[in-house]
């Protein structure tokens, strides 16, 4: 019986350590520390001193945006027609369903069939902005986000991203130079994460989407990087919500399906929800143990001993 219990522990244990390696880039993207590739405020200031105002371009005035098709949806007019108006140097590259797969199957034709296979047509709209971003460099900005002010002080950064609440980075506003290593790894690692899970949501979203690219980026801050190799994040303020701030995110997001609701409390519920699951691991765990070596209520009766 002791050693049962003993060899059930240390299956347990085993179990628990391999679910902990499994989850541990999630768990750890709730404890990172951005502070190190953050971009300071003075230096994307309106009112930024000379030295940040003169820093080379180093980003192409390129703005990448993505729809079904070139018919863009009223609600999504306002805030890209702010984005053009404001810059209209860059160069606007809109990518349609046929101009994507197009441009998959000719630049990237290696990753064609799992274009091609994908379930929701948003995985293919979050692929397509990590392939462009490689190809061309630039900026990509949602339909739903608008621009408040010009993005050039942005160019200054090889790449870059914005964070998000509660935990990670967003896919929704982007930049990056051309073939940065940093897209490169992402596109190339899209194949090993397309998976199939039950609800729609999780599949979008470990897949292709926020938090498939959070987890890649975590897992690329823990490498030695050449400062050129950096992604930089752009935090709070300077993202929306005040005057200075570089964008205006709209009410968009219309690809949510029934269960993002439920994904979203578990999003801001993440601890709770490990140190939970593993309680209720042990607890299913130790259940089945004490069911298979229960004790069964009677004894072995010694014919020998019987009298009748």
């Amino acid at each position: 019986m002791r050693r049962g219990f003993v060899i059930f522990l240390v299956v347990v244990g085993c179990g628990l350590v391999f679910a902990l390696y499994q989850v541990s880039t999630l768990i750890s993207l709730l404890f990172e520390d951005v502070s190190h590739d953050k971009i300071p405020k003075a230096e994307i200031d309106v009112d930024a001193a000379a030295e940040f105002k003169n820093r080379p371009a180093l980003v192409p005035k390129i703005i990448h945006q993505t729809y079904k098709t070139a018919e863009i949806p009223e609600k999504w007019l306002k805030p890209q027609k702010e984005c053009r108006d404001l810059h209209p140097e860059y160069e606007y590259k809109l990518w349609t369903d046929d101009v994507a797969r197009e441009f998959i199957e000719k630049e990237y034709p290696w990753f064609l069939e799992t274009y091609d296979g994908y379930d929701h047509p948003i995985m293919r709209a979050d692929v397509i902005r990590y392939f462009a971003l490689r190809k061309f460099g630039g900026i990509y900005i949602d339909l739903d986000v608008g621009c408040q002010r010009k993005l050039d002080p942005l160019l200054a950064y090889p790449a870059w991203a914005r964070k998000t609440d509660p935990t990670g980075i967003s896919n929704d506003v982007m930049g990056a130079t051309p073939e940065h290593p940093f897209f490169i790894r992402v596109t190339e690692v899209l194949q090993s994460y397309d998976k199939h899970w039950v609800m729609p949501y999780i599949t979008i979203m470990a897949s292709t989407g926020p938090l498939f690219l959070s987890i890649i980026w975590k897992k690329w801050t823990g490498l030695e990087l050449q400062e050129s190799a950096r992604v930089r994040i752009l935090m709070g303020d300077e993202q929306q919500h005040k005057p200075w701030s570089f964008f205006m995110v709209y009410k968009g997001s219309s690809w949510h399906t029934k269960d993002a609701q439920t994904i979203f409390w578990m999003q801001h519920h993440v601890p709770h929800l490990v140190i939970g699951g593993f309680i209720l691991a042990g607890i299913i765990g130790y259940s089945v143990y004490w069911v298979m070596h229960r004790p069964r209520g009677y004894s072995k009766i010694d014919k020998g001993n019987y009298d009748a």
